[in-house]
């Protein structure tokens, strides 16, 4: 069983599921979405979106999951996906915004920040994972009377699919903007408190991480609604408050 895990990892991922959805809708322009750093106890949710013109994009079998990339690769492949794709942003959801909203909220807000950079916007969308929280939720009162808020949410057709950045070459590509930039932000951040060791965590739930946490107490850069110093069996942090709509 393994060879044939290891076998499927490194299967070569294909414009396939790209062309389908253009076809489906009958549009040109694909944006592809995957995000980083949802499980970590610090640091923002990020997302990564790259927009490809069905009718002239090139294939690009070199890129993969971001995750089975050294960091070396991950940064090498940034200029090229950048320039592969007709349109790219990175969003991002602070801390105090997933305590704020909620994981799900924060999720949209950071990819709607992603679109919002794309010199060419998206007709239609591919969304890494099985749940779609890209697509913008039925506006309630409070949207309606509050004009001059942030708008969130995608209004074109989203299609999940569970592991796309293993197969989808524009989801692959923006899994690799979204990975490389957080981990530089999380870089950065490590610098104003080295004691959480978050230029190797970067964010996520070690026990080294759990245990300076314990000692000198959570800083502003950690979701303090979730559950940071304790569980430490569990892979991921997890929120102790649900928000989200």
């Amino acid at each position: 069983m393994q060879p044939t895990k290891a076998k499927s990892k490194n299967k070569a991922t294909t414009l396939d599921h790209e062309r389908a959805l253009a076809a489906k809708h009958a549009v040109r322009y694909i944006g592809a979405v995957d995000e980083v750093g949802r499980g970590a106890l610090a640091g923002p949710i990020t997302v990564g979106m790259t927009v490809i013109d069905i009718q002239q994009v090139t294939e690009f079998p070199e890129l993969r999951d971001s995750k089975l990339l050294s960091p070396e690769v991950r940064t090498e492949l940034v200029a090229p996906v950048q320039q592969w794709a007709v349109g790219y942003g990175v969003g991002h959801a602070s801390a105090a915004e997933i305590d704020e909203l909620g994981v799900t909220a924060a999720l949209r807000l950071a990819g709607s920040r992603a679109m919002a950079q794309c010199a060419v916007q998206p007709e239609a969308a591919l969304l890494d994972g099985s749940y779609d929280w890209l697509s913008a939720p039925e506006p309630d009162l409070f949207d309606i009377l509050a004009d001059d808020r942030e708008p969130v949410g995608l209004h074109i057709p989203v299609t999940t699919i569970i592991k796309g950045d293993m197969t989808c070459q524009a989801i692959a590509g923006a899994s690799i903007l979204a990975k490389v930039e957080r981990d530089e932000i999380m870089v950065q951040l490590s610098a104003e408190h080295p004691a959480f060791g978050w230029e190797i965590n970067k964010g996520y739930a070690t026990a080294a991480h759990r245990a300076a946490i314990v000692a000198q107490g959570p800083c502003d850069y950690h979701r303090k609604s979730w559950n940071l110093t304790s569980g430490a069996e569990q892979a991921q942090g997890e929120a102790t408050t649900k928000k989200a709509k």
